[in-house]
């Protein structure tokens, strides 16, 4: 039996940052909202997951790159109002260093993918730029 309650919940998705050497790996997003936008890997908390399953699993489902939980550091959790068009939405965001010669492929509802530098990044999807701030700050300490 489903549960139910009287009051409504937010969604809870998982974002990742993904750095190798000097370059930000993307995604061109395939779906609506900001389809064709570029974004961080990412996506919903599955009910039977934990938040840093899911960003591994995103990561991997998205990228093809697979990592681990404890590869994960957490930059922040993201909860401004209306960050997200399909409805009240967090985010736990987290970064991730991978080797320089770690390859990645487009896959899921991700169109495409690049390795982007990171000093020449393009207008990204939802609040993807601020996590992407606090992030790059994190990784630079």
């Amino acid at each position: 039996m489903p549960y139910t309650y009287d009051y409504p919940r937010p969604m809870l998705t998982a974002d990742c940052i993904v750095v190798r050497g000097s370059e930000l790996l993307l995604i061109r997003r395939g779906n609506e909202p900001f389809r064709g936008c570029w974004a961080l890997p990412g996506g919903f908390m599955e009910m039977d997951e934990t938040i840093e399953h899911c960003a591994v699993r995103e990561l991997q489902e998205e990228t093809g790159i697979v990592v681990t939980e404890k590869q994960l550091t957490l930059v922040g959790i993201y909860s401004a109002l209306g960050r997200d068009p399909r409805g009240r939405t967090v985010t736990a965001a987290y970064a991730v260093r991978v080797p320089e010669d770690t390859p990645a492929l487009a896959g899921d509802d991700a169109a495409d993918l690049r390795w982007w530098p990171i000093d020449q990044l393009p207008p990204l999807a939802f609040d993807h730029d601020a996590i992407l701030s606090a992030a790059l700050s994190l990784l630079h300490d």
